[in-house]
């Protein structure tokens, strides 16, 4: 109850409206409450969205990198197994040309001498056996000694 006429003054009517100021107070306060505790769920509701929205865009960041990081690393492998194959290739070729040309060579010089000779009076005679890969070469040779009387 409110006083309108300052005549009418009566000292319960100011704990009345003291006890409806303190309500309405009350009330506000309980209402200013309930609003704050449901904004602060919305909040923290809100943080929870957007910690989970961060997480997932970081998570992709991190996978797009990762997986771009492992293609060039798997292109940099490529790029070194490429290029030790083709020296591999090259030393091969050399090693091939070289076993070549010493095998022809140890072809042509393989071969092995035997012989034997016998030296009588006044000559030498020499027999020379020479086997070669194309085929055995037999010398024959009786060679006179020049004799000092």
């Amino acid at each position: 109850m409110l006083i309108r006429d300052p005549e009418k003054y009566d000292p319960l009517d100011t704990q009345v409206v003291k006890i409806q100021a303190w309500w309405r107070g009350a009330l506000v306060r309980r209402t200013l409450l309930h609003a704050t505790l449901g904004a602060l769920v919305i909040q923290r509701w809100w943080k929870q969205i957007l910690m989970k929205l961060q997480e997932k865009r970081r998570r992709a960041a991190l996978e797009t990198f990762t997986r771009e990081e492992w293609a060039a690393v798997r292109l940099q492998s490529w790029v070194r197994m490429w290029r030790i194959r083709l020296r591999y290739c090259r030393l091969l070729h050399a090693v091939r040309i070289i076993q070549a040309f010493w095998r022809c060579h140890s072809c042509a010089s393989r071969g092995f001498i035997k012989g034997h000779y016998r030296v009588t009076a006044s000559q030498l005679y020499l027999e020379i056996e020479i086997l070669l890969a194309s085929g055995p070469c037999i010398v024959t040779e009786c060679i006179p000694l020049p004799i000092k009387q």
